[in-house]
């Protein structure tokens, strides 16, 4: 390590003390810890423009142990990326750009929001395996136009999480030789030693997982990280994680005890720790000429490996301009020319069908006219109807497949398919039961708050799933997942309505949730039935009342839409006038102007919402002239008619109720 080095490591070690100390709160032990990594990695590995931050052939560094945020903003500063001093400075603080954990979207160079610790891990996996796909598909002989590597910082708490684990499994099995991951193994958690919890041996168990392990024994020693990210690289069959064993806190009175983790070190151990590492004592957020220029240079040679890349962008065009036109295509995030044509239409007298499998089919004729479509489901394939045919599944020897096998792991596929909408150029997809959808929630709150363009398909929506019984029925899913800001949830009635929803779910950006039938529903017919026109408002009349103005509206989701239906005919024949409203989108319906809202619910007209789940979360909807049919309890093992029988989901139920309605309305 040269004097330079040793500057710049505790350049950045300052750097993020002092961003703690100012805030007066974070995470000081980590930066302290893990500088050293951190600094080899990006002083003399990491691919990379500030220039352009978004430059499609970059590496990709990820801090998964994102409490440790206030070296990656140490780092971006440094290294010549849009985050002035006077950020860092502002640390934690509202409306700053330097937020307790790493915001993707929020400043250039955060490749994904980090901070539930796993998360980071698994959505590294998912960007390995966008290079791979990419790569497969798109490079020449001679013309390598993509060509990168994912990296990441990982920390004991990232390897205890559940989600660490099953990316790592499916990492080793799909042999994922260019993620590298730097494990800070610092033996050190919130409450004390990881020992009081963490005793297993995690070289062996990523051996086991099928990965390349290394060892670092000293986290100071620069040639032996670096000599280990060599070796890391040139092993292409399998990823590889790198262990450091370093100290957190370093250099600080509190160094490998839990007293550095959490909380500033306060102005004393502060002061100690400059003195400790050379450093003026009384300078705040100081970086030192020599430091400023060794970065520059590095941020030259990040303008040139772009240039570079540009240069064999332009002999690859020239030389295969259609594969070309159509990575460009992928890289901006563009759909295909002419795509909705590809959009089928589904009629009556085709026979009824699960929307299940009607998204099926809309999938796999979208995949034809979008080649970047990718995605698979958590063991569930054949169920949730998501395999794309004709494609190989995506493999070591098969990375131009387009199937994708995430095995029983939710939450990885999940954060997966997050890492691959980050990474650009893919358009993916997840799958599993409704029900099972817990196991993803972390990432799917992720996939809300980055905006990533992310499609999650739960089949098997409601207590029609019958026989499995209430373990397999969701009922307060369909709640839970509205409740996420930014999340976008559709509940399709029919083939026709999935359609529509597959269209806005790839036109529109942010994640969108599709939950759908296991049960067959009829089809609606599309010149009777304003569906494409009227799913893109959230929510429309389906059904007018026949013989006047409504005298009560009947709103439904998914396949309670029908059940409305059905009720609507039994109120006809008592001389009830009943308009059926199709609501497949709550949040979308809810942005519309008030002026439609009432459109499509008279206020003359008292509401009745059934749907098979909690009733709670209604009330913004109908107001205080309406009352909802629902299920507040969990369900129960049997035929699914009979389950929604017993719970009363039935048409006779709810025209009873729209009756009573009316007759207290009198």
């Amino acid at each position: 390590m040269t004097d330079a080095d040793t500057l710049c490591v505790n350049t950045l070690r300052m750097l993020s003390v002092d961003q703690v100390e100012r805030a007066k709160s974070g995470h000081p032990g980590m930066p302290l810890g893990a500088a050293p990594m951190a600094y080899v990695l990006w002083d003399r590995f990491l691919k990379h423009d500030p220039a352009d931050p978004a430059w499609p052939d970059r590496d990709r560094f990820i801090l998964s142990a994102g409490h440790g945020s206030a070296l990656l903003y140490a780092l971006l500063h440094l290294y010549g990326y849009d985050l002035p001093l006077e950020e860092l400075k502002r640390f934690r603080q509202w409306g700053s750009r330097t937020p307790g954990h790493p915001e993707y979207g929020h400043v250039p160079g955060v490749e994904a929001t980090t901070g539930p610790l796993g998360q980071g891990f698994a959505m590294g996996v998912g960007m390995a395996i966008a290079e791979a796909h990419l790569a497969a598909l798109y490079n020449r002989p001679g013309h390598r136009v993509v060509d990168h590597f994912t990296y990441a910082i990982v920390s004991d708490g990232d390897l205890m999480e559940g989600a660490s684990h099953e990316a790592a499994s499916l990492a080793g099995t799909l042999g994922l030789g260019k993620l590298v991951y730097l494990y800070d193994a610092n033996r050190i958690s919130i409450e004390g030693p990881t020992d009081l919890a963490f005793t297993e041996d995690v070289g062996r168990r990523f051996e086991a997982y099928g990965w390349q392990v290394l060892r670092v024994e000293d986290g100071n020693d620069l040639p032996a990280i670096e000599s280990a990210i060599g070796a890391a690289r040139n092993e292409r069959r399998r990823p590889s994680l790198v262990i450091v064993q370093s100290h957190i806190g370093f250099g600080s009175p509190k160094q490998d005890s839990a007293a550095s983790h959490g909380e500033p070190l306060g102005a004393e151990a502060a002061r100690a720790t400059k003195r400790a590492l050379g450093w003026p004592e009384d300078a705040s957020f100081h970086v030192p000429g020599e430091v400023s220029a060794h970065c520059r240079e590095s941020v030259r040679t990040g303008a040139r490996s772009r240039e570079a890349w540009r240069v064999a962008m332009e002999a690859y065009r020239a030389a295969f301009p259609a594969p070309s036109a159509k990575l460009e295509t992928r890289l901006a995030g563009k759909l295909p020319d002419g795509w909705e044509a590809a959009l089928p239409t589904f009629r009556p007298d085709q026979g009824a069908q699960a929307t299940r499998s009607a998204s099926g089919a809309v999938l796999n004729a979208l995949s034809a006219a979008i080649p970047a479509l990718m995605g698979g489901s958590a063991d569930l394939a054949p169920s949730t109807k998501t395999l794309l045919k004709g494609s190989p599944d995506f493999s070591s020897s098969h990375p131009e497949g387009r199937n994708l096998r995430f095995g029983v792991r939710e939450l990885a596929m999940g954060a997966a398919v997050n890492g691959m909408a980050l990474h650009g150029g893919i358009l993916p997809y997840g799958a599993t039961f409704l029900v099972f959808c817990d196991f993803a929630r972390p990432a799917l709150r992720l996939a809300a708050l980055m905006g990533t363009r992310a499609v999650f398909v739960f089949t098997h929506d409601s207590i029609g799933v019958g026989e499995d019984g209430p373990t397999h029925q969701p009922v307060e899913h369909l709640l839970s997942l509205r409740a996420i800001p930014g999340l976008r949830v559709l509940r399709p009635a029919d083939a026709n309505e999935t359609a529509q929803a597959w269209r806005m779910a790839l036109r529109e950006p942010g994640p969108t949730v599709l939950a759908l039938t296991r049960q067959n529903l009829p089809v609606f017919d599309t010149d009777a039935v304003p569906v494409f026109s009227g799913f893109q408002r959230g929510g429309y009349v389906l059904c007018e009342a026949e013989g006047g103005a409504p005298q009560v509206v009947l709103v439904g989701t998914g396949s309670e839409v029908h059940t409305a239906l059905a009720a609507r005919g039994i109120l006809g024949r008592q001389g009830i006038c009943a308009r059926v409203v199709s609501v497949p989108c709550v949040e979308i319906f809810l942005a519309q102007s008030e002026a439609y809202r009432r459109e499509v619910l008279p206020p003359s007209a008292p509401c009745l919402v059934v749907e098979a789940g909690v009733t709670r979360g209604w009330r913004e909807v109908v107001g205080d002239r309406g009352c909802v049919i629902g299920v507040d309890r969990f369900g129960a093992s049997a035929p699914g008619e009979e389950v929604f029988r017993h719970l009363g989901i039935t048409a006779e139920a709810i025209a009873e109720r729209a009756a009573s309605l009316l007759a207290a309305k009198k």
